[in-house]
C-alpha cells in the first residue's frame, strides 16, 4: 500500500474502508539471522536500513510492549544538527540529511518541519560560545546564523526582553533544525521494515541472552527461545538491564526526563526556542499545543513518570523566558527513561561477545538521532566495520579515557586547573 494525495482523497470520500494494517503481526520463528532487541525508533530504523541497504531480511525486532510505546512516543520531537565536538558533529549532520529525505524514502508523512531552532544566550561568554559552536557547525557543512538582540526581537517578539536577571543578548539560529511527529517516525520505519520482510514481534519480552564460548547464539523470550547469528541491543533506558543478561556492566545511568504539553492555542511560536540560563526548550505542535521540557529528574529510576520539583523548575524557567504562556493550561505530562553516559554522548559498538552489538547512551539526543543511528548501526552489524560518521562512538573510550566526547563541556578540563 502506497500513500498519495489521490489515495487519501479517495479514502476520505469512501469512509476510509480501504486502508489495510501498516505491518503484519507474525508469530516469531525459531531462528533468525539477526535479532534486534527493542522496537523503538532506533531498533526499527536499524532493521529498515539492514533490509534496504544491505539486503538482509531474515530479521526479527522484539518489542516488550507495542511498537511506538517507549521513548519514541515520549519526547519533545526536536530534530537538529547543532553539535560542537568532532565525533558528534559529523554523526548528527549525517542524521539530519537522512531526516530531510525521510518522508520520500519511507513514503510516509512523519511531519518533519524545518522551522528552525534558536538557542538563546544571555552573556558575553555565552555569545562567544555560541559563535564558536556556529563556526564548527558551518565547517561541518551545516547551517548557523548568529543573531543580535535586535534581530532576535524581530523574530521572537514575545520573549521577556526586560528581565534584568537574564538579559537577552541574542541567539544562535539553526534554520534546518525543527521537529517531527514522534510516533509517525516509529510507524513509518515499522511499515518500511515490514514491507521488506522484517518480522516485528510485539509483546515479546527478552528474558535472557544465550552465549556459548564467547559467541551469541540467540535469546530467551516470553514467547519462547529464538536462535540468532547476531543480536543487537537497542533498548534505550533499559540498556543496563538487558546488557546484564550478557554479563556486561555498562557506563550508563537511567534517569527520567519529563515533558509537557498544553491545550491547543493559536499559532504563536514559529520556532524551537531554548533558554540559555535554565534548561528549558519549547515549540508548538501542529495541533497548537505548546510542547516543552527541561532538566532530568536527578535520581536513577526506571519509572516513566516524574516528580513535582522538576515540574516546578521547568515551569519557572518557562515563565522567566516568556511570561505570555502563564495562562496556558497544561493538559498532560510524561516521562521517558534516558540512558545517560558520563560524557553525554552515545555508544554504537560491538561488544566483547562475538555477534552481540550495542546501541545506547543517547542522553537527550535520542529522537533526532533515529535515522542516523539506525543507518550507521545497520552498517556495523552487516559489515563488521564502523561507519565513517560513527567512528568516535566506541564503548572503549570509557575504559581507556581516550576519545571522550564531552559535548556538554561539564567534565573536568585539565587546561583550566
Amino acid at each position: 500500500m502506497r500513500f498519495s494525495g489521490f489515495r487519501v482523497l479517495k479514502e476520505g470520500l469512501t469512509g476510509n474502508k480501504g486502508w489495510t494494517p501498516h505491518w503484519r503481526d507474525p508469530e516469531p520463528k525459531s531462528e533468525y539471522d539477526i535479532v534486534i532487541i527493542g522496537g523503538g525508533g532506533h531498533g526499527l530504523s536499524t532493521a529498515y536500513y539492514l533490509a534496504k541497504e544491505h539486503g538482509l531480511t531474515n530479521i526479527a525486532v522484539l518489542e516488550k510492549g507495542y511498537i511506538g510505546g517507549g521513548n519514541i512516543g515520549r519526547n519533545t520531537t526536536i530534530v537538529r544538527a547543532n553539535y560542537f565536538l568532532q565525533g558528534n558533529s559529523e554523526f548528527y549532520s549525517h542524521s539530519l540529511k537522512l531526516w530531510e529525505g525521510l518522508e520520500e524514502d519511507l513514503n510516509y508523512n512523519v511531519m518533519h518541519s524545518q522551522r528552525g531552532i534558536i538557542n538563546l544566550f544571555h552573556s558575553d561568554g555565552q555569545r562567544d560560545a555560541a559563535a564558536r559552536r556556529g563556526n564548527m557547525m558551518i565547517s561541518q557543512g551545516d547551517d548557523a546564523i548568529l543573531l543580535g538582540r535586535d534581530e532576535l526581537r524581530e523574530m521572537l517578539p514575545y520573549l521577556n526582553y526586560d528581565d534584568l536577571r537574564f538579559p537577552l543578548y541574542g541567539g544562535l539560529y539553526h534554520p534546518r533544525g525543527g521537529t517531527a511527529r514522534h510516533d509517525a517516525v516509529a510507524w513509518g520505519y515499522a511499515r518500511g521494515a515490514d514491507q521488506r520482510g522484517v518480522d516485528l514481534i510485539q509483546n515479546c519480552e527478552v528474558t535472557g541472552i544465550d552465549i556459548e564460548n564467547g559467541v551469541v547464539r540467540g535469546v530467551q523470550t516470553s514467547r519462547g527461545a529464538i536462535r540468532a547469528k547476531k543480536v543487537a541491543m537497542v533498548v534505550a533506558g533499559r540498556s543496563g538491564q538487558v546488557a546484564a543478561m550478557a554479563g556486561m556492566r555498562l557506563p550508563i545511568e537511567s534517569h527520567v526526563l519529563q515533558a509537557f504539553v498544553t491545550e491547543g492555542l493559536k499559532p504563536c511560536i514559529d520556532h524551537v526556542v531554548t533558554f540559555g540560563m535554565g534548561h528549558f526548550y519549547i515549540s508548538q505542535s501542529d495541533k497548537g499545543g505548546l510542547v516543552f521540557g527541561g532538566d532530568l529528574d536527578f535520581y536513577a529510576s526506571y519509572a516513566a513518570r516524574g516528580n513535582l520539583p522538576t515540574v516546578e523548575s521547568v515551569m519557572e524557567a518557562g515563565m522567566a523566558l516568556m511570561p505570555m504562556i502563564g495562562k496556558a493550561r497544561v493538559l498532560r505530562s510524561w516521562g521517558g527513561i534516558m540512558d545517560m553516559t558520563p560524557d553525554g554522548s552515545p555508544i554504537i559498538d560491538k561488544t566483547g561477545v562475538e555477534g552481540l552489538y550495542l546501541n545506547c547512551g543517547w542522553n537527550y539526543g535520542g529522537f533526532k538521532a533515529v535515522p542516523g543511528s539506525g543507518n550507521v548501526f545497520a552498517h556495523l552489524i552487516a559489515t563488521g566495520r564502523y561507519h565513517e560518521n560513527a567512528t568516535g562512538l566506541r564503548l572503549d573510550r570509557f575504559r581507556t579515557g581516550r576519545g571522550i566526547i564531552d559535548e556538554e563541556g561539564k567534565g573536568s578540563q585539565h587546561n583550566l586547573h
